[in-house]
């Protein structure tokens, strides 16, 4: 049988010259199949905030997505989650810009917010100089960085923009209260606890009386009308996997066209677990073939 299309691909994308140095041969392999990663700052509202660009090869413009890490607002970094973001690059081909927003404690909410929604602005204006559609970009997390999206769409929707082509969420943080039966079910023994998610609540927000401000647990905003197309991603035996579930039902209430997932037999945090679980690589294909057709057909994007 001819050689997969998948894997030509990848083969044209890592030409290695036979006088090329150690230094290049590590950087190639580096990359694994990108034609760049660059880490920077970009000015933020409370000082510079570090982002890392992954672009894959590939005529430009390329899509775009901005990407937040989960880490429940305390935990997590550009180096956390780089395989995850390596893999999301390569398989949607897309240009991905990790945002790494502020963490708590010493940066409590509102900080992880005011730099996520930053970052996203930065982006929908320099996309262009980067290689980028500004007309086709598409914004997702995990965890916390799954709620810092869901909050950062209601943002973007209140305040005029930037303008959002879809939207993934993964096994989101939507909802402070921790008083779902999955909540309950999955309390111990699945990786994330009950009492760790409490430790992550008491870190990222301290004053519990704002924990169901609609910018905190968006569940509980009043309208989800007019936010971009969703993929939601829950796993079974995860604590969060109803409150994720119940945002996805409220945005397909509100008219919001939206994708739920449910990944039996996963726990939370499991799509950074691809390269022991092939679940876990066969729910980043269902992410990211998700990417290319709202890429492929989002009416606006440059042709």
């Amino acid at each position: 049988m001819p050689l997969d299309p998948e894997v030509r691909r990848y083969l044209e994308a890592q030409p290695v010259s036979p006088t090329a140095s150690v230094a290049e041969r590590r950087e190639l392999r580096r990359r694994q199949g990108i034609t760049a990663i660059e880490d920077r700052e970009i000015p933020g509202p409370h000082g510079p905030i570090p982002v890392r660009i992954y672009t894959p090869p590939g005529p430009r413009p390329l899509p775009v997505l901005v990407y937040y890490h989960g880490g429940g607002w305390v935990t997590g970094d550009l180096e956390t989650h780089d395989f995850q973001c390596r893999l999301m690059c390569r398989w949607a081909g897309c240009l991905l810009v990790h945002v790494n927003y502020r963490h708590a404690p010493e940066h409590p909410f509102p900080a992880a917010v005011d730099d996520a929604y930053a970052g996203a602005c930065w982006v929908a204006d320099n996309a262009a100089a980067l290689g980028g559609d500004p007309s086709c970009i598409a914004i997702g997390g995990d965890s916390a960085g799954g709620n810092l999206t869901a909050v950062v769409t209601l943002l973007a929707r209140d305040r005029g923009g930037p303008r959002f082509c879809f939207q993934y969420l993964g096994y989101p943080v939507t909802d402070a209260a921790l008083d779902t039966p999955s909540a309950k079910e999955n309390a111990t023994g699945y990786g994330l606890s009950h009492e760790t998610m409490l430790w992550y609540w008491d870190q990222y927000v301290h004053d519990p009386a704002m924990r169901f401000d609609p910018l905190v647990s968006p569940l509980r905003a009043k309208d989800l009308s007019g936010l971009p197309p969703a993929l939601v991603l829950t796993a079974e035996f995860d604590p969060l996997r109803d409150e994720g579930e119940a945002y996805a039902r409220r945005l397909i209430d509100a008219g919001v066209p939206t994708v739920l997932k449910r990944y039996d037999g996963m726990v939370h945090g499991f799509l950074g677990q691809t390269p022991e679980v092939a679940a876990a690589r066969g729910a980043l294909g269902d992410l990211t073939d998700a990417l290319k057709a709202a890429f492929a057909h989002n009416p606006t994007a440059t042709k």
